[in-house]
C-alpha cells in the first residue's frame, strides 16, 4: 500500500521561521485525538501517529500522515488550510510499506 506523508515546513514566505515558536507542537496537540483504531496513546501526553512535530536541519516541520483522511476527512483538511492560511510550504513523499 501507498500513502503519502506531507511536510509543513515552518518558514514563511520571506525565509523568517513561522511564529510562536512552538506552532508545530500546539498544531499537533491539536491533533492528538485523531488515532488509528487499537491505538492506545492517551491524547492528553502523546500526539497522534498521523500529526507528528519534527526539526529538520533546524526549522520546525509538522509531519502529517494522508492515512487521516480515511479516519477524518475534515481533519486534514484543517491541517492543510491552516498551512495554507499561514503561507506554509508544504512538500510532499511516498512512503512505500514493504509486502508482509
Amino acid at each position: 500500500m501507498i500513502h503519502k506523508t506531507l511536510f509543513i515546513q515552518g518558514i514563511t514566505a520571506n525565509g523568517n521561521p513561522f511564529r510562536p515558536s512552538d506552532w508545530a507542537e500546539r498544531l499537533c496537540g491539536v491533533m492528538a485525538s485523531f488515532r488509528p483504531l487499537g491505538d492506545t496513546g492517551d491524547p492528553r501526553f502523546t500526539y497522534s501517529p498521523f500529526a507528528r512535530p519534527v526539526v529538520i536541519a533546524n526549522v520546525k516541520f509538522v509531519v502529517i500522515d494522508t492515512r487521516l483522511h480515511d479516519l477524518d476527512p475534515k481533519a486534514l483538511d484543517f491541517v492543510l488550510n491552516f498551512a495554507k492560511d499561514n503561507g506554509l510550504p508544504i512538500e510532499e513523499a511516498c512512503v512505500f510499506e514493504p509486502k508482509t
